[in-house]
């Protein structure tokens, strides 16, 4: 439990941890909902509580190949400190979980803005996941940061994809670069990278279309976009692409993050409708399987319901009975 004493060591963490503790009930209510009975109720750690905990972890949307891996270093941990009480299996869960995501490694999620330069962020994703939507929110909040925001109607190949980024860039005071359906979208992305820096903006948020049915075409299209980014703002800065998903897919949304990083060079995830799935785990199965961390979660409809993604806010919303 001391994992957890400093979420409620200040006002604004505890508070962001009761919205990550209300977003993940329906993962915590459905998935979960057995594990601390199973837990408590148990008499021994043998083979039936192990297999138990996979199925549980399995229908949270871990993913198999993660949770094989993920019972087996419980395993070895349960071995090496002799535990033999079952609900001692609580907190060795929580921390074997914080290792599963963390892998050693120090992750920051935070936007890499560039200094006294504009900042581009690109978000990819199939159609259907809240790219759109996202950008609206995360020009709200990057707003809300005191920095310029400029969007960009990269996806050509939906009418209605343009006039919703146009809407939300009403809707948050963000001017819209958009030419009509059909144009080639790397000419919007190569004007709206020239006005934005004219208008000495601070960030650029650029939309594009979310076709997977053609890898190869997909590929040549984000390739594009990708020089003409890097060309326009200069070998010495860099940018962000976002790849946005849809939790409640569940492992198809594992399966577009695989084809997308195989074409595009992706530095975070955005996990839209976490609150809305009980399929919550996609995030260790995320991090695990492609080693891509997870940047923003989206906990609901409101325009400022996308949050800087927190692991241990995250693992707090997923075991919060364990510590009630």
């Amino acid at each position: 439990m001391g994992l957890f004493s400093k979420l409620f060591s200040n006002k604004d963490k505890r508070k962001k941890a009761e919205k990550y503790k209300i977003g993940m009930m329906k993962t915590r209510n459905n998935s979960l909902s057995s594990l601390k009975d199973l837990l408590r109720n148990s008499k021994t750690i043998d083979e039936d509580l192990y297999q138990r905990l996979e199925e549980i972890f399995i229908m949270a949307d871990v993913g198999v190949d993660t949770v094989v891996e993920f019972i087996e270093a419980l395993r070895d941990e349960v071995d090496q400190q002799n535990i033999t009480d079952p609900s001692d299996l609580e907190n060795l869960i929580v921390d074997k979980m914080f290792e599963l995501y963390l892998k050693g490694e120090v992750i920051n999620t935070n936007i890499r803005y560039n200094d006294n330069d504009l900042t581009v962020i690109l978000f990819v994703g199939v159609n259907g996941t809240g790219k759109t939507t996202t950008i609206g929110k995360l020009a709200h909040k990057i707003k809300n940061e005191g920095k310029s925001v400029m969007l960009a109607a990269g996806d050509t190949f939906r009418a209605g994809a343009i006039n919703q980024l146009k809407v939300f860039g009403d809707r948050v005071g963000c001017e819209v670069i958009a030419k009509k359906a059909g144009s080639d979208p790397a000419s919007v992305i190569f004007d709206a990278i020239k006005q934005a820096k004219e208008k000495a903006m601070d960030v650029l948020l650029i939309d594009t279309a979310g076709r997977l049915q053609n890898k190869k075409n997909l590929m040549n299209e984000l390739g594009k976009i990708n020089r003409i980014i890097q060309r326009e703002i200069g070998e010495d800065n860099v940018y962000e692409t976002y790849l946005v998903i849809d939790a409640t897919t569940g492992q198809n949304g594992l399966s577009q993050a695989k084809i997308f990083s195989e074409v595009a060079d992706i530095s975070g995830v955005v996990l839209t409708k976490l609150d809305g799935t009980a399929k919550g785990g996609i995030v260790l199965a995320i991090r695990n399987r492609l080693n891509i961390p997870i940047s923003f979660i989206g906990l609901g409809e409101k325009i400022d319901d996308l949050e800087y993604f927190d692991i241990e806010d995250y693992i707090y919303g997923l075991f919060s009975d364990f510590f009630e």
